[in-house]
Formats: structure tokens, C-alpha cells, sequence
């Protein structure tokens, strides 16, 4: 087992992928391990944009639940790692909250329900978005939902991820929806229980993002301009 100092050095000047590999190897380590996996939260705290390693550094840390580390994240995190920014006043903390716990099926639910909410009265009332109303959600609030998605999933799920497969797919939904599992061969994947709810799932299986109503909705999404880098 390599000493704590060593861990603790590699995770200040390794990239993001192995960042991700050594953050369980300090915890292995002990209490000792959590409180540097503290202390290098410390130096990421003033951070503009989260990292999926925080995301991760912070998951255990939030599940660890003792007193020490309850006070670290109320003091140094108190609305988790990732700017809950919202140009329509929307709250995510019950997102985050659930993504924080890897709740993914509630999450899930609660994604939807936040688009609904920024979609306007009609989709709240109906519980589901309309194609032509995916173009005036707000683009800092798509981000948020993204960015969270991305931070508390290891960088496995979320709208860009997604959006990411489907580029490389050339445009080619028939192929997506094979490559994330949410159809195999000419069956469509049934909700909820042939969903996989857990990071063992594909990479970009989720959010669903309304994934029963037809490809017109996600086709919006994936068209929105929060994906543009200008944006």
C-alpha cells in the first residue's frame, strides 16, 4: 500500500482519469485517507467548474457520514461541489442531493420534473415536455442539470455525454439507443426495471430525458445551444 503523503502528491499533479483511480486507493488508507482526501478538496474548493474527481472525492465523503466530514462539507460545500446557477430560479439542490446518494432512478424522475418546471405551467401539469419546448429552456439551467449528471456520475452520464455518442454515431439515433442499452435489437428497454440505475450501466444511459415519447424531445435536446462552446 503506498503511503498517504505519495497518494496525496500524485493527486495534486495527476490527470483527471487517474485522479479517479487513486481517490479509492487513499481512502483505503484509513481516516488518515479521508482527511487528505479533505485537504485537497480544500485546494479545488475555489474552483469556477467542478471536476468529475471532486464529484467523486465528494460521494464519498457525503456517504462517509461521520461527524468530522458532515462539518466539512456543511462548512466548505454547503450546496455541494457543483454552482447551482439557474436563470429561472429553479432548485436543484434536491438533484443534487440525489445524485450525491447515486439515486439515479429518483434523479432521474426529479430531471424531468426541473425541465418541466423551467418548460412552463402545461408541461408541469402533463409531466412531460413537448418537443417545441426544449428551445426555451434556459441555457444556464441545462448546463447545471448536465453538470451534475457529469460531477456525480464518474463522467458517465448526462445530456452531453450522450449528445457526445450520438456525434460520433453520426447523428444516427437507431445506433444510440443499441450503444447506451436503451433498445436491444427490436426491443425497446421496458422502465424501470430493465434500466440499469447504477454505474455498471453504459456510458450515456442516462438521464432518459422523456426516452418513451419518441426521438423528437432528445433530438431538441441534443440541438439545444447549451452544448455550444461559444455559448
Amino acid at each position: 500500500m503506498q503511503d498517504i503523503s505519495n497518494l496525496s502528491s500524485q493527486l495534486d499533479s495527476e490527470s483527471e482519469k487517474n485522479q479517479l483511480k487513486l481517490i479509492p486507493q487513499l481512502i483505503e488508507t484509513g481516516e488518515s485517507g479521508y482527511q487528505a482526501l479533505m485537504e485537497w478538496m480544500v485546494g479545488c474548493r475555489d474552483r469556477k467548474m467542478a471536476t468529475i474527481p471532486m464529484g467523486k472525492a465528494y460521494q464519498i465523503l457525503y456517504k462517509h457520514g461521520t461527524p468530522e466530514t458532515k462539518e466539512f462539507i456543511v462548512q466548505n460545500f454547503p450546496t455541494g461541489i457543483v454552482p447551482l446557477n439557474s436563470e429561472s430560479n429553479i432548485d436543484y439542490q434536491p438533484l443534487q442531493r440525489l445524485l450525491a446518494d447515486q439515486d439515479f432512478q429518483k434523479a432521474d424522475l426529479v430531471t424531468i420534473q426541473k425541465l418541466c418546471e423551467l418548460a412552463g405551467a402545461s408541461a408541469i401539469e402533463r409531466k412531460w415536455l413537448y418537443f417545441t419546448e426544449v428551445g426555451s429552456i434556459a441555457i444556464a439551467d441545462f448546463r447545471t442539470i448536465d453538470q451534475l449528471w457529469l460531477v456525480h456520475s464518474e463522467g458517465k452520464f448526462g445530456f452531453s455525454v450522450q449528445r457526445k455518442i450520438w456525434l460520433a454515431l453520426g447523428q444516427d439515433f437507431g445506433q444510440l439507443w443499441s450503444k447506451i442499452n436503451w433498445k436491444t435489437g427490436n426491443s425497446w428497454t421496458r422502465y424501470p426495471n430493465e434500466f440499469t440505475w447504477d454505474l455498471t450501466a453504459p456510458r450515456g444511459h442516462l438521464p432518459l430525458s422523456n426516452q418513451l415519447r419518441g426521438v423528437r424531445v432528445i433530438d431538441a435536446i441534443f440541438k439545444h445551444p447549451a452544448w455550444s462552446v461559444n455559448s
